[in-house]
């Protein structure tokens, strides 16, 4: 059952109640007896964890980081460079 907030007009206070969808609402306060309102409040619904669009089923070459092997190819030392060093060594 959710939760909904109501204010009453005369006093200020703020009072929780639990309530159904088919359950009427408050229309007095229980500490002065003024009208209340019923007022938007912040939910505490996070989501949170995997499971998303964007992580899970976006496609893979949007914007996303290498993958392992093209990381890999990346780290490898290039076979022109390492001879152009022995020769360069050589000829001192």
């Amino acid at each position: 059952m959710p939760i909904y907030e109501y204010e009453c007009s005369k006093c200020g206070k703020i009072t929780e109640a639990w309530q159904g969808f088919s359950d009427p609402p408050l229309s007095r306060c229980e500490v002065c007896g003024g009208p209340v309102k019923k007022i938007i409040s912040q939910n505490t619904f996070h989501l949170k964890g995997s499971g998303w669009y964007v992580t899970d089923y976006a496609s893979k070459s949007s914007g996303r980081s290498s993958t392992k092997q093209e990381q890999k190819e990346k780290t490898k030392p290039d076979k022109g460079t390492s001879d152009s060093v022995k020769a360069a060594k050589k000829e001192e």
